[in-house]
């Protein structure tokens, strides 16, 4: 039999918080190195890491529509993913809002790096090729919202990236990412919205927050 002291529970405990600690920074290493390699100056980088994180829990009303029927609260599972269906806010009405942290912070960064970059129609193809791609993919989700695959947009748009720009490519990777999944899994789903029966449908929030924030990132490391 092995005794243990009883201070060993709590050096355990601060060992995991240790090593907790250690991953998040370097989780926040690699975004900031994203962020720069995209094109955002270095004094920005973690105001806008900082902004899109804690945004993606605000969501923006923007207008409501009349539905017959309110999906109940509960759990849906949709590519892999669990999603919460929240609770009504008014009764027999769908709120569309925006999310800061998923679309609105994410436009601001990508009209950024349009003007900026001078590299307007590659932009654009890039945009709409992601668009159509992620469009395919998209998944209604009855109570949520549009879900997309996480992986498939940040690898088309890394690719069309490549082929477009080169050693260009980040900033063209971000656009085309982040906007083309917005565009692509929100903007030409809203016509669904009354079917969806969900209390709120956020753009860029829920199944489509991943597919922007992270897409984003990905496709500028991977470029």
């Amino acid at each position: 039999m092995i005794l243990l002291p009883v201070a060993v529970p709590l050096v355990v405990l601060l060992l995991v918080l240790a090593l907790i600690a250690m991953v998040v920074l370097v989780e926040l290493r690699v975004l900031a190195y994203a962020y720069r390699k995209i094109g955002i100056n270095p004094r920005y980088v973690f105001a806008v890491m900082i902004l899109t994180i804690i945004g993606s829990h605000v969501n923006l009303p923007l207008y409501s529509i009349p539905v017959e029927h309110l999906s109940s609260a509960r759990q849906v599972v949709a590519f892999g993913r669990s999603y919460a269906v929240p609770g009504a806010i008014t009764h027999g009405t769908t709120v569309v809002a925006i999310n800061v942290g998923g679309a609105l912070i994410p436009a601001l960064v990508s009209l950024y790096l349009f003007l900026r970059s001078g590299m307007y129609l590659r932009m654009l193809i890039g945009i709409a090729v992601v668009s159509l791609i992620v469009n395919q993919l998209a998944q209604v989700v009855p109570g949520v919202g549009i879900a997309v695959p996480m992986l498939v947009p940040p690898l088309a748009a890394a690719g069309i990236a490549l082929l477009l720009a080169f050693r260009r490519a980040p900033p063209v990777a971000y656009v085309s990412g982040t906007m083309g999944a917005l565009i692509g899994a929100d903007l030409m789903n809203l016509g669904k919205v009354a079917e969806l029966g969900a209390p709120i449908v956020s753009i860029g929030g829920a199944g489509t927050f991943d597919g922007v924030f992270l897409t984003g990132i990905i496709a500028g490391l991977l470029a």
